[in-house]
């Protein structure tokens, strides 16, 4: 199905060359690698030099888990209205919290604040984030940057990053966005899909050949070739967002007659162009997919590149579900986690399948799934289906196309738009519950299960068609392509009217003299220390996992409410995977406070870190959060600032999943350390004399002491390279001080 190029190769003459078989010189070959379509839409927001990008983006984006933290953070920096266009969406905390209003108040606040500062803002169950920016937002040759890990517009000829807020903060006060040139990708369509195969098959096929292998992270995937008229832009949408979970930095693709088609739909043709890689352009490595192979696929938990295709899923259940089974046991820490349990008389049954989102929701996944429903039901028994088309648009057209009628006629449940399926904060199974849901992620717990309380439930990922047919059997696992039904479709139809009605639009126009509006639950940032001369850590918490995720260091779902309260959420910081962490980083945090009121660290501390020979005077203590691999998933930067606020400075790592982790955590000025071994245990300290001098100079190996137990060591550590504000940043302790400061 997937072939990898591990090397460079050539989009030539409307094929994909390997450059061994290219025969260009290396002189053809950097102007080759000006060709592609990336590297001109780079150039064109680039402030910087060749290879030391600084971006500034065209838009921004946040929905209502990110843009209070984000406001909040830009008015301590000094904001005076928003410099760019900036929209704010409603599709995460879209649910107010049982028995109060907190979720309610961060929508007031971000109207307020769209009205002093200048901003549009989709009000609750308009839209979610993704589905609004495509129909309104996109352009080609655009940049937009979001507070949301999924930003990806690509199919539409829009250039997309997903980052942590902080770095939306940068665009607001008018700085850039700064990475060294990343490598690009080529990806190469051909062939066409067969009936009953939809976009998300693809994209759990992609991310199965590439994530664990790390084949495209941090690179932008590139897609070309005769395949991509093959697709519809529902399609092509669809496997775009979904390439986040192959830890690329971002995506483009092709435009065509079809994309014109898009805009033209939706009232905004002018902001179509022909959009292609230049014959020949270079790329740095190559995938290739042909269509016509592609079979319905399955994610089984615990990530989306835990890639099967359903027939092989079916033909050998018992020995792949007793491999996820075992994860799952791990997590809960007993055996009474099962999936095995869901095989009887040979046949694999679900509990549950949710088609939503900015991956699932869209017009023709739905209507699709109407279509093979259409005349059967999804049963009385304990499978239960429901649908969240992605906008009112888009809801309105299945509505007027007769296509929501029929499902819930099925038995499907039609609910408005909301991200929650994907992150915990609705349609939560059962424990031990089987879910299989057209939605983005599939980590574990992130569908809301609690497993240090005893309770987990398992999501599998699959593509709405192969969900509809499912529920069209009871709940049997079905793949689409076994069933009859019309894929033809009705045509879509955009009403720009509900949004008119509806969204404020307030971009550009800034009304200073308005107020914003607080809630109780709206807390301002607490202070930051500036890091000090020398450093002294702490071990709070270990964790040996291969992959630490965002919704391991911060939970999602139940959280959601306190997003905007910096040390309510704190108190949920690792809770699912080292429940004492909060309690552990809370003493360090009570030790440094004593240290900064009397300029002594307390006795306790003194006597425990004798051994090192710490020079007291100019000496900072902070916790630390040591990891494998830390970072994998969401953008969402309270991963790394409920570290902070609880008193954390640094993380240690083997590597960091993303770049947005590591960008969060300087921005919330905390060190990103990297070791090669991960020896540390909860306790140790270590110590690093003439720190802000390493940072200052960019330093890459930092010699430090390791004091474990009763034994010192010397290490040396990590710390990558840094661009002359990240030093700053944490040298001032966060990015709201560096910016006050200036």
């Amino acid at each position: 199905m997937i072939k990898l190029i591990r090397g460079g190769c050539y989009y030539m003459g409307g094929t994909l060359v390997k450059e061994s078989q290219a025969f260009l010189t290396g002189e053809q070959r950097e102007a080759a690698r000006k060709g592609t379509m990336a590297y001109g839409i780079l150039q064109r927001h680039n402030k910087g030099d060749e290879n030391d990008l600084r971006i500034k983006f065209d838009a921004i984006a946040s929905h209502d888990i990110t843009y209070v933290g984000i406001i909040q953070t830009a008015k301590a920096s000094g904001l005076q209205e928003f410099p760019l266009s900036y929209t704010l969406t409603n599709c995460h905390n879209s649910l107010c919290a049982v028995g109060g209003t907190i979720n309610e108040d961060d929508h007031v606040f971000g109207l307020s604040a769209a009205k002093k500062y200048g901003a549009n803002f989709v009000p609750p169950h308009i839209a979610v984030i993704h589905q609004y920016m495509r129909e309104m937002e996109a352009k080609v040759g655009r940049m937009i940057l979001g507070s949301d890990s999924h930003t990806r517009y690509g199919a539409l000829g829009t250039l997309a990053v997903g980052e942590g807020g902080p770095e939306l903060v940068k665009q607001i006060l008018n700085k850039t966005y700064d990475i060294k040139r990343p490598e690009v990708v080529a990806v190469y369509l051909r062939g066409n899909l067969k009936k009953g195969v939809g976009p998300q098959d693809v994209a759990i096929a992609l991310c199965g050949a590439v994530f664990k292998n790390g084949f495209v992270k941090n690179k932008i995937l590139e897609f070309v070739g005769p395949g991509i008229k093959n697709l519809s832009m529902d399609y092509r949408n669809g496997i775009d967002v979904m390439t986040t979970e192959t830890a690329c930095l971002s995506s483009i693709w092709e435009t065509d007659e079809k994309t014109r088609d898009y805009y033209k739909t939706h009232g905004r043709e002018g902001d179509f162009k022909e959009l292609h890689p230049a014959d020949p352009a270079y790329y740095d490595a190559g995938i290739t997919i042909n269509l016509s192979t592609i079979e319905p696929m399955i994610a089984l938990p615990f990530h989306p590149s835990n890639a099967f295709t359903i027939r092989e899923l079916l033909e050998h259940p018992k020995e792949i579900l007793e491999e996820v089974e075992a994860a799952g046991r791990k997590l809960r820490g007993d055996d009474n986690f099962t999936l095995t349990d869901k095989i009887r008389d040979g046949k694999l049954y679900v509990s549950q399948g949710i088609i939503a989102g900015c991956a699932g929701g869209m017009y023709e996944n739905i209507a699709e799934a109407y279509e093979i429903l259409k005349g059967r039901s999804t049963g009385d028994g304990e499978f239960s289906l429901s649908v969240y088309p992605s906008s009112q648009p888009v809801y309105k057209a299945l509505v007027d196309n007769g296509y929501i009628g029929g499902l819930m006629d099925a038995g499907a449940i039609v609910k408005t738009a909301f991200c929650g399926p994907c992150f915990g904060a609705g349609d939560v199974p059962a424990n031990n519950g089987l879910s299989i849901r057209h939605t983005t992620r599939n980590f574990e717990s992130r569908e809301g299960s609690k497993p240090a309380q005893g309770q987990l439930a398992a999501v599998a990922l699959m593509d709405a068609r192969s969900i509809a047919a499912t529920a069209a059997n009871g709940g049997v696992l079905t793949p689409a392509t076994e069933v009859s039904y019309t894929k033809k479709v009705k045509k879509y139809f955009f009403d720009g009217q509900i949004y008119k009605n509806r969204v404020y639009r307030g971009a550009g126009k800034a009304h200073r003299e308005e107020e914003l509006v607080y809630g109780p639950n709206i807390a301002d940032w607490p202070e930051m220390i500036p890091l000090g001369k020398h450093l002294l850590m702490k071990a709070v918490s270990v964790i040996h996992d291969p992959v630490t995720t965002t919704d391991e260091l911060i939970p999602s779902g139940e959280t959601s409410s306190y997003r905007s309260n910096p040390m309510k959420l704190a108190e949920f910081a690792l809770s699912r995977k080292d429940p004492a962490y909060v309690g552990r980083a809370k003493a360090v945090k009570a030790d440094e406070d004593v240290r900064r009121e009397t300029g002594s660290l307390p006795e306790k501390v003194k006597k425990d870190t004798e051994l090192l020979g710490i020079a007291e005077e100019g000496t900072i203590y902070g916790s630390v959060v040591v990891a494998v691999k830390p970072g994998d998933g969401s953008a969402r930067e309270q991963a790394a600032s409920c570290q902070r606020v609880l008193g954390g400075i640094a993380n240690i790592a083997k590597e960091y999943a993303t770049k947005r982790y590591r960008s969060n955590l300087i921005n919330w000025g905390m060190l990103p350390f990297t070791a090669d071994k991960i020896h540390f245990k909860v306790g140790d300290y270590i110590y690093i004399e003439n720190i802000d001098r390493y940072v200052r100079e960019g330093a890459e190996s930092i010699p430090a002491k390791l004091l474990s137990g009763k034994t010192v060591k010397e290490i040396t550590l990590g710390m990558g390279s840094l661009t002359p504000d990240e030093k700053n940043i944490i040298l001032k302790g966060c990015l709201i001080n560096f910016n006050a400061g200036r």
